[in-house]
């Protein structure tokens, strides 16, 4: 017997390095404040010739090499993200080109900091459902950096550029993609959006001038919502299989900041030495965060055979999933 679980993880951050200096500046305050309120100490930025199908397809192929897996081999593709190349068509089509994965059916999902784990739920579910498609390849990508108004606090000194990638194919049964848990909330959609540039309100003049296209936030809102909806999260995994947090020996989160993470860590009783985090150099990278901070703690030497781990997401939308993995060392594919 079979699971489906992670053959190859693989990250990609652009080298260049905007600091807290550089982003205090614009905004007119001390960088230290900047530290202090997130926990950040700098984020990564696309170069301009770079789009989120660039930084998606470098991940890919870090993850592909891991599991020793020709693009080829690939029968889904999917990429989550809010940055997208352009409207249409989807950036994992531009991704399937760019690496070769021509037999791949390729698709897009727009669940925000969610993304990685919604196409999590669906890469496995696919290949649960016909063995033939072979391997599928999940990765998260944003360049968030061309949608920030850089005089904006709520949001300038919070988001990074970057992207994380798994392969998923079979494991051993008992390891592997054990359960995941989604959900979704409209009535909140307004509390993080890009409000134009999509059907309700087309690129104009206007728009622009307003500055509509760039990323606007209702930070009290989220602030509230971050740690009710990690909870909700948390516990749909953690309840469908009669577990609780002591049972988890990693949990792997989206990185909304450093600080909320830490903070939230201290509410729920879980231990630091649990929680993965890799804001402080990255920022938040929306559906990036979660496989490039598992990427990290592989190569740390975080995960061991047969730790279980959680990982965990609350996106625009509102959006949250979580997944339980019972790890098995990424390389080439077991029979």
């Amino acid at each position: 017997m079979h699971a489906w679980g992670l053959l190859g993880t693989g990250a990609y951050t652009p080298p260049h390095i905007a600091a807290n200096p550089e982003i205090a500046a614009a905004l007119r305050i001390d960088p230290q404040r900047i530290l202090d309120s997130t926990g950040i100490r700098e984020r990564r930025r696309a170069a301009p010739a770079q789009a989120a199908s660039d930084l998606a397809a470098e991940a890919a192929r870090a993850a592909l090499a891991q599991a020793a897996c020709d693009p080829a081999d690939l029968g889904l593709l999917i990429v989550g993200t809010s940055t997208p190349d352009e409207p249409a068509p989807s950036t994992a089509c531009r991704v399937q080109a760019l690496i070769g994965a021509r037999r791949a059916v390729a698709f897009d999902i727009g669940a925000a900091c969610s993304g990685y784990l919604f196409g999590l739920k669906i890469a496995r579910d696919w290949l649960a459902a016909d063995p033939t498609h072979g391997r599928a390849l999940v990765i998260g990508a944003e360049v968030y950096s061309r949608f920030l108004d850089p005089a904006d606090r709520a949001t300038a000194l919070l988001f990074g550029d970057g992207a994380g990638a798994s392969v998923l194919g079979r494991v051993p049964a008992g390891t592997g993609i054990a359960g995941v848990h989604l959900g979704s909330d409209g009535t909140q959609a307004d509390t993080v959006l890009i409000p134009a540039g999509g059907s309700r309100r087309p690129a104009t003049p206007d728009t622009v001038r307003e500055g509509a296209h760039r990323i606007r936030m209702d930070a009290p809102a989220l602030r509230k919502a971050i740690p009710e909806t990690f909870d909700r999260a948390l516990a749909a995994t953690l309840t469908a299989h009669r577990l609780t947090i002591d049972d988890i020996d990693l949990l792997v989160p989206h990185q909304p900041n450093p600080r909320t993470l830490r903070l939230y860590a201290d509410r729920a009783g879980i231990p630091h030495a649990k929680l993965a985090v890799i804001g402080e150099h990255l920022g938040n990278i929306g559906a990036a965060s979660i496989p490039t901070a598992l990427t990290a703690a592989e190569a740390d030497g975080r995960l061991k055979p047969g730790d279980r781990v959680l990982l965990a997401a609350v996106g625009a939308g509102l959006t949250w999933g979580s997944a339980l993995i019972t790890w098995n060392p990424p390389g080439k594919e077991r029979t």
